[in-house]
């Protein structure tokens, strides 16, 4: 394979890998090769590659199931999920106030909404009224009472221009200027 540091695919690899092999039997078929110190025949090379060629496969039908489940298992969720939810609304509605039913379905009861005590209220309150007057905002009849004045203006009436009086038709060259008789109104 190449020295390169360049990342190379799978089916890049296994591409060079089955090309490698086909080159070896086909070329290379009674050598032997030293490799560090064990010396490999062309038989047992294509043997080691062929090991190797079976495993990235191998990898690779993996992860095509894989894909094919994630799939299915999204297909499946997507058909599933509403009905569950819907029916999870139904019993959260019918046991409502037992905890210990619902607990069974793997659901919580609702927690009852804690009451603001007087100080949470009256800053509540003062809150809000800056908030009102930081954004001038007034309340249905304030706004109802807002009546714009506008002085200094102008109305000036737009006319259309008069349209050109159209040419009078002039006849064509091989018209007759006689009457025409026998036409019928």
């Amino acid at each position: 394979m190449s020295s390169s540091t360049s990342k190379v695919s799978k089916a890049a690899s296994l591409a060079f890998l089955q090309a490698f092999v086909v080159g070896l039997q086909k070329h290379l078929a009674n050598q032997s090769f030293l490799v560090g110190t064990t010396t490999f025949t062309a038989a047992s090379l294509v043997q080691l590659l062929g090991s190797l060629i079976a495993a990235i496969e191998a990898v690779n039908a993996v992860q095509v199931q894989a894909k094919n489940a994630v799939a299915n298992l999204k297909a499946v969720k997507a058909n599933v999920s509403p009905v569950v939810s819907a029916v999870a609304r139904v019993v959260a509605a019918m046991f409502a106030s037992d905890a210990a039913v619902l607990a069974d379905f793997g659901l919580k009861a609702r927690k009852a909404p804690t009451p603001l005590t007087a100080e949470q209220k009256a800053a509540a309150k003062a809150k809000a009224k800056a908030t009102r007057e930081a954004r001038g905002t007034k309340g249905p009849k304030a706004k109802k009472a807002i009546k714009g004045n506008v002085t200094g203006v102008e109305i000036t009436p737009i006319t259309a221009p008069a349209a050109p009086e159209p040419a009078p038709a002039q006849p064509a060259a091989n018209a007759s200027s006689a009457p025409i008789t026998g036409v019928s109104k």
